[in-house]
Formats: C-alpha cells, structure tokens, sequence
C-alpha cells in the first residue's frame, strides 16, 4: 500500500473475528504490517502471562488446556492495559478480543473513554472441516482434536453471536478465509479500503 492509500486509512481500528484456524493471526500480522499499526495477539499476551508462571498465568493456563475462555474481567484488564500502550496511538489490530458480547461491551466502552471508535470488524469464514484439517496440521500440544471440537463449539455459543451484534452497528464485513491466503489478505485490505 502506498502512502496516499495508509494516509487515507488514517487511525484504523480493527477487530478481527473467525474461529479457530480461520488464519487470524497470520491475517493481522500482514494488515499490522500494510496499514503500520500495531497488532494485539489476545492469545500471545496469554501465552506470555503462562510462561511467566505467576498466578494469573496458572490460571490461564488450565483454562487454555481444557479450551474454554478466559473469563470477561481478566481479558478486560489485560486488553484495557494493552490499548493504554504508545504504540497503538497511530491504530491497532485487535485479534482474539473481544471473543463475547460482554467483551464487546467492555472495548466499547474502553474506546469511548478514549475518544475513539472501532474502524471495521472483519469476520473471516472457513468451514468447520477445513479448520479442524488445518489446526490438527499445526502439530501443537493442545491441538488434540477432542480439543479442538471442544473450542469450535465455544466458538459458536460464546463468539459468533458478535457477528450480528457488530452488524448491528453497520461495522461487519465478512470474508472468504476459504481460499490462498494472498487472496485472503487481498480481500481484507480491499474491504479495509471501502470500510474507512
């Protein structure tokens, strides 16, 4: 993207929404680096917080090994501090928050407070047979597939929800994660583009 088209963009703030294996993180590594704003990886700040080993990240820890959620406070908490950064003065990409309509409730408000206002949500679609291929093709340790039906079925009662919820504020658009992924990233940036 030239530098007339990121002037245009201006102070994007993005939420990325898809679920497991839709290629959020790969997605938001690529817009973080087109539009120069920084990328929020919600699930890279957990593993940060369990590798450190303190009672936050114990805590967290179990919750990631069964799959469910992290509960709404501490993603509040750990999401508000984050938005207080330097870094995201100039925008953000948000992947992994909110996961809940409270959670969206929550970045509403902690933006209000800032004097801002979401840019654009981005829900990515896969199919739930080709997610579960590509998670199990990851080779994690807590890429079991017992595991993995477990999160897509959190996914569906706790997020999707938020996909009508942010339609509901004209800020949704959707996108084929089914398909390479340049042309994954094309479509995101061309929507980006018309969103803004």
């Amino acid at each position: 993207m030239d530098a007339e088209a990121r002037k245009m963009v201006g102070n994007l703030r993005l939420v990325l929404l898809g679920p497991p294996g839709s290629g959020k993180g790969t997605q938001a590594e690529r817009l973080a680096k087109t539009f120069q704003v920084s990328w929020i990886s919600t699930g890279e700040m957990l593993r940060q917080a369990v590798v450190a080993d303190g009672e936050l990240g114990q805590r967290i820890a179990g919750i990631l090994r069964s799959g469910n959620l992290v509960d709404d406070a501490t993603m509040a908490e750990v999401v508000s501090e984050r938005l207080t950064q330097p870094d995201v003065e100039a925008g953000f990409i948000l992947d992994g928050f909110p996961r809940t309509i409270s959670q969206a409730d929550t970045l509403s408000r902690i933006l209000r407070e800032a004097g801002e206002t979401l840019t654009c949500v981005l829900s990515i679609d896969v199919p739930e047979k080709e997610l579960v291929k590509r998670i199990l093709g990851r080779n994690r340790a807590d890429d079991r597939e017992i595991v993995i039906q477990n999160r897509l079925a959190v996914y569906r009662e706790k997020t999707e929800p938020l996909i009508e919820y942010y339609k509901g504020f004209g800020l949704l658009q959707s996108i084929n994660g089914d398909q390479p992924m340049d042309a994954v990233t094309e479509e995101m940036t061309a929507k980006l583009a018309v969103a803004v």
